[in-house]
Order: structure tokens, then C-alpha cells, then sequence
């Protein structure tokens, strides 16, 4: 499309200096109507730009996270076969890092061991960068959710074991602390200022492909894809590893944290999200603080207010928030507000669209009072209420996984439920199957709890009934490949059934 636009703008030009030659040469009445003419605008577009001098600037400041965690197994191996032309041929095309498999054990039955002990086996690859020269990196929460240990590599080649300052998953942020001065770190930039149609670069390192650049244009502002942020929406080609990388403005400021991409196969398809970097940072600085974030609530289900709403109720237009449910003894309750009210203002602030409310309300410190302006029965009234303290996220899912003790695992080890259809619309997925407890040779491979599998070998996982299923078929001797989906990556794992 670029190389289109500029041939169409040379096209154009041509054009236009033809015709001027014409009517110069085509006598008085012509020539007067060319000077009567309005002057040619000079061309939007004169170049393309050059980003060698950016990327040399701020690439040093970027750099690459990977991630470990420990398992416990016997000293009894699995037999190795063809598992190193696997791991090589998966890191050679894909660039994922896959955990060895651990290697036969040759001792006689009657001397074999099998206590039990830990092994550290590598989990993920991510991006991050440098915001302060004493080593506080920022990155994606889902980068180092669950990790144990925290590698960050510099393009110097210097690694460091970093600390986990803070994670924040609403906002998918974290900060993470690497001991070192004088670091090299990225300026912070104000995306308020950002214009759709502006060049921008992100640095990552997509399947573990270090310090990679990659450039596009800001598509859209405040796309409403986040419950507490607007994000920036790019078509830079960001890919799995990417994530937690800088999106950089062509001032090198950091405008933004690569986060999200929507795809239907796991890999780029020309829409890319980052997290905006004014927002990212007033989260990374309650995480520096405190080590955690903490946000207002109000108590209230809220929905968006159609134009027919609006016009039924009197409204000149479409705004605000629509009150659905009170929450039973919370701020809005005790303040007077009514399912049907449709909030206005949130302390003096138009909300536009429902998605503005839980935003103000998320940044309002607990504890603070708060005035509200609702839209009851053709007209508006002013309503105070006092900002309480929004509960943190609750690992639900862990507690799901232990309510089922019935269940025994196949044999890849692995216990599996079905996706709700609220995680099959969060994921845009059709099927597949949700893992609740991962040990043996999917434990080894690197599954874990919550890891969602799409496919095993060259068939589509539809449930968890139909992938026990084929796991059942597999030949025990046989290397087996499964597709896993994990945050908004995804990616091929071997490995190897029992009894082989």
C-alpha cells in the first residue's frame, strides 16, 4: 500500500505538469484559466523514512527476557531418539526455546534411583527496556507471570538475574529490577500526542530472535480492547516475543508497550496493540512503591447507552454510562444510584462511551471523594459518593483446577477441561482444550496450568473429551506435537506419550 500511495502521488504530478504544458500552448482564453487556478498544494507525502540512526539510539536500551521455572522429576529418563533433531529443528525454524528432554538413565533397574529434584527448564522468551539507568526494566505481565527465575540479556551480551519488582495483570505491566549503573535507557514520550497515520518502530525479539526492528504507522488511538486502558493500535509486526518490547515514535521516546496482536493462526497479521506509556508508567510506579497497584471502585455493572436509549430517555445523544446492577452494599449503592441511571460526568469529566467510567473510577485513589452527575427520569442530578478500594485479582482459576480430584491425567500427563464460552470469545477460538494439571512428559515439556492446546499433531482439538481422545490413538514410541496457546502467543511443544 505505501509503494501504491507514493506511485500515485508521482503519477499525479506528472499529470498535473502535462496539462500545464497543454494549456500554456493552447492560447489566451487557456492560459488565463491556468492563472486564475489556486496554487498546487506540495505533497503530503515527500519520502519515506529513514529509521538507521533511531534503531542504532534506542536499541541498546531494549532488551531480552527469558524465563525458567523449576520441576520436579526422577533421575529415570525418557529415551532420547530423535528428541535433539527435534530441539534443533524447532530452534532453527520457529526460534522457541524448548527444555531438553532429560536424558536415559543407564544404571542397571535393581541401582536405579528415583528421588526426587528440582530441574530448571526454560518457559518463554520476551521482550522489555530500560527506564532508568540504576536498572528498572518495564515488560508485559504475561512475560514473567509464573516464572521463576528472570533472565535479562543486554545487546551487549551482559545477562543479569533479575528480581520481579511488580506485576499488574489488568494492564498486562510489570516492572522488573537488574542490579547494574549507567544502563543505557529509553526517553519517555507523551502518546496524547501521537497523530494516526505517524511512524513508529518497535525493537523485540519475536521467537527469541534478539534486538529485531520492525516499523508501520499508529492505526488507531484508544481502541477499547483493554477493561482499564485504551491501547494503541499499530501495524508494526510484532510476533511472540515481541511482547513487552518498546513501540517507538520517530523522536526515540517510548510511546508505548508492545502487547497484544490479533491473529487467528498466532503469528503477525497486520493489527498489533501496545499499551500506552503514560499509563503503563503511573502503573509501574505504584509497582516501584508498593509492589502493587491500586485501584478505585464505585460498585456498579455498567453497559453502553445505544442511541435509541438516548433519544427514548431525552438525551441529545448517545453518551455516558448505563447502570445495570448496583452492587449490594458498595459506594454507589449507599450514594443512591439505581439500575437504569446513566452516568454523565465522573468529577466533572464527559464520559463518552461506558469504557471511560472504570477507567476514571480505576485512577481515582480509595478513599477519595467523588461526584457523579446521573441522568434520572429527563433529568440530572449530582449524586457524592466515597471511592472504595477494588478488590485484586483472584486466582480463580487454581482454585477450579483443585475442585476436581476425580480426574486422572492421560498420558501425556495432562488433565484437561473445556473452555468456557467466555474464554473461547476472549481467545477467539472456536475449541480446544484448557490445561488443569501438567506432570510427566507434558509437565517436562513445559506445559502448565491454564496453557490452552488447539491441536495435537495434524488435528484440531475441539474439547477436552475429544483430545483425551486422541491421546489415547498415540503411539507410545512416537513423538507427539502439540499447538499451545498461552496468553497471545502460541506455539508447537513435543513431546513424547508414556511408556516409551
Amino acid at each position: 500500500m505505501k509503494t501504491i500511495s507514493v506511485a500515485r502521488t508521482f503519477l499525479s504530478a506528472a499529470l498535473l505538469s502535462a496539462a500545464g504544458v497543454f494549456t500554456l500552448t493552447s492560447g489566451m482564453a487557456s492560459a488565463q484559466t491556468a492563472q486564475s487556478a489556486p496554487p498546487a498544494r506540495p505533497p503530503v507525502v515527500t519520502g519515506l523514512p529513514d529509521f538507521t540512526e533511531l534503531a542504532e539510539r534506542a536499541g541498546p536500551a531494549v532488551v531480552n527476557i527469558r524465563t525458567t521455572e523449576r520441576v520436579r522429576q526422577g533421575q529415570q529418563g525418557m529415551p532420547g531418539g530423535d528428541d535433539e533433531e527435534m530441539q534443533e529443528f524447532f530452534r532453527r525454524f520457529f526460534g522457541i526455546p524448548l527444555p531438553r528432554q532429560p536424558q536415559p538413565d543407564r544404571t542397571p533397574r535393581n541401582r536405579r534411583q528415583t528421588p526426587q529434584q528440582e530441574e530448571e527448564v526454560p518457559r518463554g522468551v520476551g521482550s522489555g527496556f530500560i527506564i532508568s539507568a540504576d536498572g528498572f526494566v518495564l515488560t508485559n505481565a504475561h512475560v514473567v507471570e509464573g516464572a521463576d527465575e528472570v533472565y535479562v540479556t543486554l545487546t551487549d551480551k551482559r545477562e543479569f538475574k533479575s528480581k520481579i519488582v511488580g506485576v499488574d495483570k489488568r494492564t498486562d505491566v510489570a516492572v522488573v529490577k537488574i542490579d547494574g549503573n549507567n544502563l543505557p535507557r529509553l526517553a519517555i514520550g507523551d502518546p496524547n500526542k501521537l497523530r494516526v497515520g505517524e511512524w513508529v518502530i518497535a525493537i523485540g525479539s519475536p521467537f527469541g530472535l534478539d534486538n529485531t526492528v520492525t516499523a508501520g504507522i499508529i492505526s488507531a488511538k484508544a481502541r477499547d480492547t483493554g477493561e482499564y486502558l485504551p491501547l494503541i493500535q499499530t501495524d508494526v509486526a510484532v510476533n511472540p516475543g515481541n511482547s513487552g518490547g518498546p513501540l517507538i515514535n520517530m523522536r526515540g521516546e517510548v510511546i508505548g508497550i508492545n502487547s497484544q496482536i490479533y491473529s487467528r493462526s498466532g503469528g503477525y497479521m497486520g493489527i498489533s496493540f501496545a499499551v500506552p506509556i503514560d499509563e503503563a508508567m503511573r502503573v509501574a510506579d505504584q509497582l516501584r512503591t508498593t509492589g502493587r497497584v491500586t485501584r478505585g471502585r464505585i460498585g456498579v455493572q455498567i453497559g453502553e447507552v445505544t442511541k435509541d436509549v438516548a433519544e427514548s430517555l431525552g438525551l441529545q445523544r448517545s453518551q455516558g454510562a448505563l447502570v445495570q446492577r448496583v452492587e449490594a452494599g458498595g459506594p454507589a449503592e449507599k450514594a443512591g444510584l439505581e439500575a437504569g441511571d446513566i452516568i454523565l460526568k465522573y468529577n466533572g469529566n464527559t464520559i463518552e462511551k461506558s469504557s471511560d467510567l472504570p477507567r476514571m473510577v480505576g485512577a481515582t485513589k480509595p478513599g477519595t471523594r467523588a461526584v457523579l452527575s446521573v441522568w434520572r427520569k429527563g433529568a440530572s442530578r449530582d449524586v457524592n459518593l466515597t471511592v472504595a478500594e477494588l478488590e485484586p485479582e483472584k486466582t480463580a482459576r487454581k482454585e477450579e483446577r483443585k475442585a476436581k480430584p476425580e480426574q486422572t491425567a492421560n498420558a501425556l500427563g495432562l488433565i484437561v477441561s473445556d473452555l468456557t464460552d467466555a474464554q473461547k470469545k476472549e481467545l477467539k477460538v472456536d475449541g480446544g482444550a484448557i490445561v488443569e494439571s501438567a506432570e510427566g512428559p507434558g509437565g517436562r515439556a513445559g506445559l502448565r496450568p491454564g496453557d490452552v492446546i488447539l491441536r495435537l499433531n495434524n488435528s484440531d482439538v475441539k474439547d477436552a473429551k475429544q483430545f483425551n481422545a486422541l491421546v489415547s490413538k498415540l503411539e507410545p514410541k512416537k513423538m507427539a506435537v502439540v499447538l499451545v496457546r498461552r496468553g497471545d502467543a502460541s506455539q508447537f511443544v513435543p513431546i513424547r506419550p508414556n511408556g516409551s
